[in-house]
């Protein structure tokens, strides 16, 4: 069966590429190369049927991201707080009544699993489980949500999970060697992927 051409329903997508990549020598995640192409092309062709408000989070290199999105925004300071800081940032300007959040290192996600996190669409926040623990970093957010997070930001919060959790998220059970979910944090994991 053929997949559909368009989401269910309209949601915006974010594509976290924010971090300071400490792991892989400082170098920017998002824009390294796998298989001929920057990782961040790899989401882009996923996502971009599925949305007409593409966000990337970035902190650097902005005009190599700004082809590949609709809307750059980058964390408040330069402390490089986290991947909240990103979700908080594309929340504040998410057009549509759902957020795709996806990390820009996963270039497998496939439009199956996209489907799946959509699928669950609703009030509480969709979040992919791999047995007893949640990704936080792959998850469907009602933006609804956007004053909670900025209460939650202000009282310090900085853990996207322990900020979904009081929201009774739905879990997307996925295998705990599901390569789709494979994110690349070290020049290592690169080269095996």
């Amino acid at each position: 069966m053929p997949l559909p051409s368009s989401p269910v329903i309209p949601c915006s997508v974010l594509l976290l590429a924010g971090g300071r990549g400490q792991r892989m020598g400082g170098r920017d995640k998002g824009l390294l190369d796998w298989q001929g192409r920057p990782l961040i092309a790899w989401l882009h062709e996923q996502v971009r049927p599925l949305s007409d408000d593409l966000i990337i989070s970035c902190n650097r290199n902005h005009e190599r991201y700004a082809a590949y999105a609709d809307h750059l925004v980058s964390d408040d300071d330069q402390a490089f707080q986290g991947p909240m800081a990103g979700i908080r940032a594309g929340m504040a300007i998410a057009r549509h009544p759902q957020l795709l959040v996806l990390p820009c290192d996963a270039p497998r996600i496939d439009r199956q699993l996209l489907d799946a996190l959509l699928a669950g669409a609703g009030d509480n926040p969709v979040v992919v489980r791999q047995g007893p623990y949640w990704e936080p970093l792959f998850c469907l957010l009602p933006t609804r949500l956007k004053g909670d997070l900025e209460q939650a930001w202000a009282r310090g919060e900085r853990s996207p999970q322990r900020w979904f959790i009081q929201h009774h998220p739905i879990a997307l059970e996925c295998s705990s060697d599901d390569p789709r979910l494979a994110n690349i944090n070290t020049p290592q994991a690169l080269e095996n992927l």
